[in-house]
């Protein structure tokens, strides 16, 4: 049964019990964020997460694609048009990279963190790519799910910025394999991400959905508190070693590079990486494996 009411850019359903269903609904933009989206997102996910019926939350997309991250036309939507700010913070109106600071610590950074300690279990069902914020919607969930076509990159260094705003990077994929994703903007096939831990499971694309629920309903045989605490302790241990403190450092960098590009090119990523990135995207994986292993030798 589908629970419309509310939502444009996503569907929020139940598909069994006691299980919801977010699902990114623009496949006709490879479900890129825009800030009614994430708005919407944070709505569904506030529902799950206090609807006491429900004791898993699956997030999914349609298309071919699970996301193409943000959406690089939006940039003038404002803080409130789509609900009000949920992060405490303020000063979205200010001039300058204050302001601009404010927004994304809000829609970016507020909202992954938040997402990140939902109280419930969350899995994230994904296909396709997922590049750069489509990877700020897949890390906070618990459980990631992936088709065998699923491919994974943040190639945002091309923008001149440090990698996406929610960065987990090392967490999620070990350090040298994180520098190695930031620096080249290469991507990540999905038995490569379940070798590195970042997958748990990969599937066959029309196994994907059913895979996903059945792994769903399996883990709501639990007791929800067991759930609860346990979800807890896996991400206070990250927390033990600095994740949020190195995850904050991270944002603060973020935003040194916009304020730097601003300068340079009076915006605030470097223009020519919209370009490179839409190239290597969609090059896909398939450049990558005939591209030779070594530069030639006068490089």
């Amino acid at each position: 049964m589908s629970q419309a009411a509310d939502f444009t850019e996503i569907r929020y359903e139940r598909p069994a019990e006691p299980v919801a269903r977010i699902v990114l609904a623009r496949p006709d933009k490879r479900n890129a964020q825009d800030m009614k989206m994430l708005y919407q997102l944070n709505k569904a996910f506030d529902r799950a997460a206090q609807d006491d019926t429900v004791k898993v939350i699956i997030l999914s997309a349609d298309g071919p694609h699970f996301s193409s991250g943000h959406d690089l036309s939006d940039f003038g939507s404002q803080v409130g048009e789509h609900g009000a700010p949920i992060t405490g913070g303020g000063g979205f109106a200010r001039p300058g990279p204050e302001g601009y600071m404010a927004r994304e610590e809000e829609i970016y950074l507020g909202f992954c963190w938040r997402w990140r300690n939902l109280p419930k279990p969350t899995i994230a069902q994904v296909q396709g790519k997922v590049i750069a914020g489509g990877l700020m919607l897949v890390w906070p969930c618990d459980l990631v799910i992936a088709s065998e076509d699923a491919e994974f990159s943040d190639p945002v260094v091309a923008f001149g910025v440090n990698g996406h705003e929610f960065f987990v990077h090392a967490w999620e994929l070990g350090h040298r394999k994180a520098k190695e994703l930031l620096f080249t903007g290469d991507s990540i096939g999905a038995l490569e991400a379940k070798e590195l831990g970042m997958v748990n499971q990969v599937v066959p694309r029309d196994q994907l959905e059913a895979f996903t629920l059945q792994m769903a309903q399996k883990i709501a045989k639990r007791p929800s508190v067991g759930l609860r605490f346990a979800k807890m302790s896996v991400n206070q241990s990250l927390e033990a070693q600095g994740m949020w403190t190195a995850v904050q450092s991270a944002f603060n960098l973020h935003h040194v590079a916009h304020a730097h590009n601003w300068v340079l090119h009076g915006r605030v990523v470097d223009p020519a990486g919209a370009d490179i990135v839409r190239r290597e995207a969609k090059a896909g994986r398939k450049s990558q494996e005939t591209t030779p292993a070594l530069p030639p030798a006068d490089q």
